[in-house]
């Protein structure tokens, strides 16, 4: 048979990944990248050759490493589903980062002045949403599971990926929020909603984190949700010292992803190798 990837063929792999019980955002991931290769691929037969040029052509495009390797996985993903594994490649090996680049972290201090901005704007929500992801470390699309019924009892139960574990709601974080399920007069379901009712989603928080980034003072590179959750991963592990706990915590299956979360800035890792006073 011919290998060519069609319309058909991509929805065959899409019923493929709900039936392996892949989140809604990684099947659209692996179909967003699948369609991708498939108009470089332009109707001709897939070999590996095929998705070594394409791989190459990623590489002088200017693709990040990271992103070049995460869609080979996806193509390997529909490469094994269709039993094509000659197709393929592997990935570029990457050198683990010592230090993560000041101008993408976010502080302490900057988070500090987000949540004043919300305040300012009058945007309690917004400024709720930011203290729960980076007071708990929870994702931004498990929100949804910061009910009314979670906060009265002071702990979220999480289901994402499979996994499931419970998210501890620190005090002054459960007040706050049943002073806002008060005022907002919620009954039940998800506490961050939108006007029509339906839970917040990254979107909607990314831009409206962005319209904080002036009065705050925050470069807006620094500034989406995830970089909350990084921050929480950071603070928890300078008091913790204790990696596996986190990636407990996080919901992360393997500590090398744990690893990428609390990696300490260039201006730390220089500090450090100063304090060491090895030249004389």
């Amino acid at each position: 048979m011919e290998r060519i990837i069609t319309e058909r063929t991509i929805n065959d792999f899409s019923t493929h990944l709900k039936s392996e019980e892949k989140s809604k955002n990684t099947v659209e991931k692996y179909l967003r990248d699948v369609r991708a290769f498939a108009k470089f691929a332009d109707n001709i037969t897939i070999t590996k050759d095929v998705v070594i040029r394409y791989k190459q052509h990623m590489i002088e495009n200017g693709y990040a490493v990271r992103s070049i390797n995460s869609i080979l996985a996806s193509l390997s993903s529909l490469f094994s589903f269709l039993g094509w594994y000659d197709c393929r490649v592997k990935t570029l090996k990457v050198q683990r980062q010592v230090f993560y680049p000041e101008e993408k972290e976010l502080t302490k201090a900057e988070y500090e002045r987000l949540c004043r901005a919300a305040q300012q704007k009058y945007n309690e929500r917004l400024n709720l949403i930011l203290q729960t992801i980076c007071g708990t470390g929870i994702r931004v699309s498990e929100l949804q599971f910061i009910t009314v019924k979670a906060v009265e009892q002071g702990e979220a139960v999480v289901n994402c990926k499979g996994k499931i574990r419970t998210i501890f709601l620190v005090k002054p974080l459960q007040k706050k929020l049943l002073r806002y399920i008060s005022e907002q007069k919620i009954q039940s379901g998800a506490v961050f909603v939108t006007r029509k009712g339906r839970p917040m989603n990254r979107t909607n928080i990314w831009r409206e984190m962005k319209s904080l980034c002036i009065e705050a003072r925050v470069n807006p590179q620094k500034v989406f949700p995830h970089n909350l959750r990084h921050l929480f991963a950071r603070v928890f592990y300078g008091i913790e010292k204790d990696i596996a706990k986190l990636a407990d915590v996080l919901g992360h299956s393997s500590i090398n992803t744990t690893r990428i979360y609390i990696i300490s800035t260039g201006i730390e890792h220089r500090r450090r190798m100063e304090s060491m006073r090895l030249i004389l």
